[in-house]
């Protein structure tokens, strides 16, 4: 998952309600209302179906890991758990092709709960497997303090709770925790630095495995054009302890750099309706990541 926008520019002002007051031979004058009328807020939360399709190519002896991929990561590492025992060199080299479909509502513009599944097919060297569903997903996304024209940056925590499935040998279960920074520049928050941690703990239901956690101290920056199209540049250094089945090394620890893009298109009211991603991670051979994401909405407000 992703850190998801959330609305930051103010929608539409209202118009004045009142009219100028027409003077009259006696004097006196018309009285125009002393109040404006308030735009209406929207009594139902954005819903929608935030459809992302996933391509990865993952190099042997590693899994796949970098920005907030869980349920690709989580398919793999099942994969990689019930072939490592018969593999002389851990995992395999794979490409991999993941649909998710959580279904997020926006609780607010501070608060958004999501939860889905996602279906995966890879290709481990003999063609490309069925498409399956392979895990389920659920998580928060809150912002703990709005910048708002202010001096200290906007503080989200997004935190999402991935189960590969079926539910068998060889099963995984990630945390992914994220705590990013973000300093806008101007009131419109248009242009700002971001600067963030993202921390990722994995267990594989087998008493044999051991998954150490992953973690990628990142940093960046963001540009909002006037036609509301966005770019997002993330560049960090992630570091993994490795992954071990029965005394065997499924993947190696490592600490190298991870790069990501993103060109988001966005409406009046930060609301995405189009992205897509493109990630390196070096692991250390390089791992290449392309996502579109395409929400399919109920309700935008």
């Amino acid at each position: 998952m992703t850190l998801r926008s959330q609305s930051r520019r103010p929608a539409l002002r209202a118009a004045a309600a009142g009219l100028l007051c027409l003077a009259i031979p006696a004097g006196g004058a018309l009285a125009a209302d002393d109040e404006e009328d308030e735009p209406a807020k929207p009594t139902v939360p954005n819903i929608y179906l935030d459809l992302r399709t996933i391509y990865a190519t993952i190099p042997a002896g590693t899994l796949a890991l970098g920005f907030s991929n869980t349920s690709l990561s989580a398919a793999f590492q099942a994969l990689a758990a019930q072939r490592g025992t018969t593999l002389p060199h851990g995992s395999p080299a794979a490409k991999s092709i993941a649909i998710d479909l959580p279904l997020t509502v926006d609780v607010s513009d501070r608060v958004s709960l999501y939860g889905g599944v996602s279906g995966t097919t890879t290709d481990i060297g003999g063609g490309w497997s069925s498409f399956a569903i392979t895990s389920w997903n659920i998580g928060v996304q809150a912002d703990l303090y709005q910048q708002n024209g202010g001096k200290i940056p906007t503080v989200t925590l997004q935190s999402t709770l991935t189960q590969s499935v079926p539910n068998e040998q060889g099963m995984t279960n990630s945390f992914n925790n994220i705590v990013e920074f973000d300093y806008a520049l101007d009131e419109d928050e248009t242009r700002g630095w971001l600067a963030g941690l993202q921390y990722t703990t994995a267990t594989i239901a087998s008493p044999f495995a051991t998954i150490r956690p992953n973690t990628i101290l990142y940093a960046g920056g963001y540009y909002q054009w006037p036609s509301n199209w966005k770019v997002t540049g993330r560049l960090g250094m992630q570091s993994f302890g490795g992954a071990q089945l029965a005394g065997r090394t499924l993947a190696e620890s490592f600490t190298q750099p991870v790069l990501r893009l993103d060109l988001d298109r966005m409406d009046d009211n930060d609301n995405r309706l189009f992205g897509i991603t493109a990630q390196i991670a070096w692991m250390p051979k390089p791992s290449y990541q392309l996502t579109l994401r395409t929400p399919l909405y109920a309700v935008r407000n």
